[in-house]
């Protein structure tokens, strides 16, 4: 195969920005159609799968796919795993009850686990070093107005059509993608004479070990008690599948998981330091609605603004990083970043109560300004230093220990908002009954004091966990990234 020629580039980015998209999109949308769809299938206590159940399988996903692409190619593992999303949507869209939409959404999320790493190890397949910073930025925007864009799509589709066409839009959007993948992406052939060895083994234990933790994680506090039986069964058996997967990938010719991701001194810092970051970014996306709305008196649409202008900031942050690190270094400007989003967050509790909305909206635009200058220098510079061979398995891991950070903090986060409540209010309010209590219009000075103390207890745990990842980078990353010739 010839490579990709410089001129068919745009196309191939334009495909990559549609099915980064379609990936993001279906993080949001189905959210605002909530009600039309348990109205139609019923199974409202089975209702948080079908969010967690597109994670989970985004998530443990991620390693298979990035090895695969590293072993047979990016193209081929980008190709089924469009194919894999379009038929996921598809048989959503056909789902007659409640347990068939959330099995659907698996493999939706099966093939979403493939776009988002695929694409990603794709865009520094394509672009040079002094260029990445460019297509990754427009990945972010593509992600950025996906989030904005999703619920209110949604939102839409469930009012004027139907929820089921939430999932049919994907389809000529997918199909135009896969198309242009298919008619335009060129790869060099770069397998050896050798028959390629897959790890299957170790790629249904790291799938399995995967599942059962983040299912303790996702569910723990929610459908059960964290110290309840059920939650202690998959903890013990996720840290048992936890040492098989160590057994099967030492044993393993081309492991799923291979040793040198964390013996290499930079990919396991920037892995730790995303892994924080998971937790800094869903910390806002849990609390700030709410806050909005109960404690400053907005509806839900300017609740909603609120938390989305980081995503104005963000993207335009990272793609002028490159002119931050090209003369301080990579790892200088993550720490830059990442420790001007600790004292962001953490002056969020000296906002006065109750304030006025531009607060913590100027706050927001830092932030996603400061999480710009972290994120992506961080991921192109990781890019930079391992070979095609190993790209898509380190991109991966990028990924995954975000994914995993996010789950981690939603579950932390989730669990100091319920503890505050509580406390406050007295008995077992959480916020689940407290945003009923603000779509009733009943939100008394006590829950509005309560809500902003909670709010600022998370906001404190996402300034250190920032605080965390600045001190990673610090002592563990390189003071220069091996950024290998091209």
């Amino acid at each position: 195969m010839k490579p990709t020629t410089p001129g068919k580039r745009g196309t191939v980015a334009a495909a990559l920005m549609l099915a980064m998209g379609l990936a993001a999109l279906d993080s949001t949308i189905v959210s605002t159609a909530v009600p039309q769809i348990v109205g139609d299938l019923g199974g409202f206590s089975a209702l948080s799968w079908l969010f967690s159940g597109y994670l989970l399988a985004v998530t443990v996903s991620l390693p298979v796919y990035g090895k695969l692409s590293d072993t047979f190619g990016r193209k081929p593992v980008l190709i089924v795993g469009a194919a894999l999303f379009l038929l996921g949507s598809l048989l959503c869209a056909g789902a007659w009850n409640m347990a068939a939409l959330i099995a659907f959404r698996v493999v939706q999320g099966l093939g979403g686990g493939a776009l988002q790493g695929t694409v990603q190890t794709l865009a520094a397949d394509l672009y040079p070093l002094a260029e990445r910073p460019k297509i990754q930025a427009r990945l972010s925007t593509v992600w950025a107005v996906s989030a904005i864009a999703g619920p209110a799509l949604g939102g839409v589709l469930a009012a004027y059509a139907d929820w089921r066409w939430i999932f049919l839009v994907n389809l000529p959007v997918g199909s135009v993608a896969l198309w242009l993948i298919v008619r335009h992406l060129h790869e060099s052939d770069r397998r050896s004479a050798a028959r390629p060895s897959v790890d299957w083994a170790g790629a249904l234990a790291v799938f399995a070990c995967g599942g059962v933790l983040l299912t303790a994680l996702v569910q723990g506090g929610v459908a059960w008690p964290w110290w309840s039986a059920p939650s202690l069964a998959l903890f013990a058996t996720g840290l048992a599948l936890a040492a098989l997967v160590v057994v099967v990938e030492r044993r393993a010719r081309e492991p799923i998981m291979p040793g040198w991701v964390w013996r290499s001194r930079t990919i396991a810092a920037v892995n730790l330091a995303l892994g924080a970051l998971g937790l800094v970014t869903v910390a806002p996306s849990l609390v700030l609605p709410t806050y909005a709305q109960s404690v400053l008196g907005l509806g839900p649409v300017a609740a909603g603004f609120v938390l989305s202008v980081w995503t104005l900031s963000w993207p335009i942050s990272s793609a002028l990083s490159r002119h931050v690190y090209g003369r301080i270094g990579i790892r200088n400007t993550g720490m830059l970043g990442i420790g001007a989003a600790a004292l962001i967050l953490f002056a969020f509790p000296f906002l006065p109560y109750p304030g006025q909305v531009w607060q913590p909206v100027a706050l927001m635009l830092l932030l996603g300004a400061a999480l710009g200058l972290f994120s992506l220098p961080l991921m192109v510079g990781v890019q930079s230093t391992v070979g095609w061979s190993k790209r898509g398995t380190a991109t991966a891991s990028i990924l995954f220990c975000r994914q995993t950070g996010q789950t981690v903090g939603a579950s932390v986060f989730g669990a100091i908002v319920n503890g505050v409540l509580a406390a406050r209010l007295g008995g077992a309010s959480d916020l689940d009954s407290v945003t009923r209590a603000i779509d009733a219009g009943t939100s008394p000075e006590g829950v509005r004091r309560a809500v902003s103390d909670a709010v600022h207890a998370v906001y404190l745990g996402a300034g250190c966990a920032a605080a965390l990842a600045f001190l990673v980078l610090l002592f563990l990353a390189p003071r220069r990234f091996p950024v290998l010739t091209e």
